[in-house]
């Protein structure tokens, strides 16, 4: 059937067919694609074909099908990382000058402070690779692939609270409610494996991990529900409530879902809600994910000399080093967005402490995972982003000067974020922030253009990428947003 004559089809007529709902469900939803199509003429349980998404292609050619956004939650400090300052290292201990400090929006904390003493790197700095890139000792693994890399140092935020801050940076709006990147993502595109979802969220966190992850980050807020970000936790049961309960073997789980269709098709033809075609949807997912999950998670297939380039923690699942090896494995598997969040950077107290056990935890990984995506062939066509919600401040928080327990503030002045594949130049470092690492002085980039930026390198307008709800069309970037030419390749 050509997706013609499946839009010309009613839903009464398509489901008083012998197809399932759990087969029709997506091309309802996204408004079908050949495979979709050929997929919605199976029967009820059958193997159903891949999911083009809304726009089954992208709107022009794509330099990345598929985005790896590793998110460290709390905010790395760029001062002590990847923005290397010799001014702040010189002027440690010193106010710094109200002309850098100026009127910029604070935190509450900082506006009840009375000193702002700068606070130098609390690790050397040294040039890695061809490019020379400046990094921090605190992540020697991301200075050794820094050819690989593209360096943001000019990005901004009107948000200095954790989650609004988070929140605008994954949906384009600072409050809860709004669709997701990955959720829009999936939505437009779909997905390659139809036994796995489109969007996979992982988290890990340290032991003081203060601030915790956000919901409404990986959420689909007004898209149909199946778009929302599927959360695989570590242990045994990755995803909640796949397993069947005690004593159901797999025919009979599937009989049940043969009733919920039936059950689903007869309400679905008196009310014509588009959510209960989302939740089949779901259901048929899960079902199917009682096989793909076992087998993903499952690393006793990888070969010690990859276990090793990832670290010693990825032995200890729920650790970050497992979950960007099972990143890997997602992606040679199809799925198209994955979400990595660390929990734990909200160093207001005791960075010094804090700050070089928790870069070692996630510096290895995160470079194994590009070296290994690179090896593999995949880089070259995976996006992979590490960033915070935000910066810290160059200044020590608190009073009484600068002592072993100073931390930093948050900052939305500037933070540095670094790109890997997907059509981004290796190798280089995009705008600049002043001496002192606290205000962009040039090429400045709002949280929206990254957004825009990330659907354009995916094949897709962020202005045209719209859903029509409450009376106006909402889109990721919400009213604002500009792709960031200077990094692409």
């Amino acid at each position: 059937m050509e997706r013609e004559d499946l839009a010309n089809l009613t839903r009464r007529s398509i489901l008083g067919t012998s197809m399932g709902l759990g087969a029709v469900a997506a091309a309802e939803l996204l408004g079908g694609g050949p495979s979709l199509a050929a997929a919605a003429g199976a029967p009820s349980g059958g193997e159903a074909g891949p999911d083009m998404g809304k726009l089954t292609t992208g709107q022009f050619p794509a330099r990345a099908k598929r985005v790896v956004d590793i998110h460290m939650k709390g905010a790395v400090s760029q001062v002590d990382t990847f923005d290397y300052k010799p001014t702040v290292i010189k002027l440690h201990g010193s106010e710094i000058p109200a002309s850098v400090k100026g009127t910029a929006k604070v935190s509450a904390m900082s506006n009840a402070q009375s000193s702002f003493q700068v606070m130098g790197p609390i690790a050397p700095y040294r040039q890695y690779g061809q490019c020379g890139r400046w990094v921090s000792d605190l992540m020697p693994h991301t200075g050794a692939i820094a050819d690989d890399l593209c360096f943001i140092h000019s990005i901004w935020t009107p948000q200095v609270n954790h989650d609004p801050a988070d929140i605008l940076l994954h949906t384009g709006f600072q409050l809860a409610g709004r669709p997701s990147g990955g959720a829009w993502v999936n939505y437009a595109l779909g997905t390659d494996n139809s036994n796995l979802p489109a969007f996979i969220v992982m988290k890990s966190q340290f032991q003081s991990a203060g601030v915790g992850a956000t919901q409404a980050t990986w959420s689909a807020g007004f898209l149909p529900s199946n778009h929302q970000g599927v959360e695989f936790r570590s242990g045994n049961s990755p995803v909640l409530y796949v397993e069947n309960p005690h004593g159901m073997d797999r025919s009979e789980r599937r009989g049940q879902m043969d009733f919920i269709d039936e059950v689903a098709r007869a309400q679905y033809q008196v009310t014509g809600d588009p959510e209960i075609l989302s939740k089949i949807a779901q259901y048929e997912m899960a079902y199917r994910m009682q096989d793909s999950v076992p087998e993903v998670t499952d690393l006793s297939d990888e070969p010690q000399y990859i276990l090793d380039m990832y670290g010693p923690q990825v032995h200890i699942p729920g650790t970050f080093a497992r979950n960007c090896l099972l990143t890997r494995r997602l992606i040679e598997r199809g799925v198209k967005y994955i979400n990595l969040i660390q929990v734990g950077w909200d160093h207001h107290v005791a960075i010094a402490r804090r700050h070089p056990g928790d870069c070692w935890a996630v510096d290895q990984p995160s470079a194994a995972l590009v070296q290994d995506l690179k090896q593999r062939g995949l880089l070259d066509d995976t996006l992979v982003t590490f960033k915070g919600e935000f910066g810290r401040t160059v200044y020590s928080q608190g009073q009484g000067g600068i002592t072993a327990n100073s931390g930093r503030d948050h900052h939305g002045g500037n933070f540095t974020m670094w790109m890997a594949g997907g059509g981004v130049k290796p190798g280089t470092a995009y705008g600049k922030t002043d001496d002192f690492s606290y205000n962009v002085v040039e090429n400045p980039v709002e949280v929206h253009d990254l957004n825009a930026t990330m659907l354009y390198l995916l094949g897709i307008d962020h202005k045209q990428l719209t859903f029509h709800y409450q009376g106006r069309d909402f889109r990721l970037t919400d009213t604002a947003g500009k792709v960031v030419q200077g990094v692409l390749a």
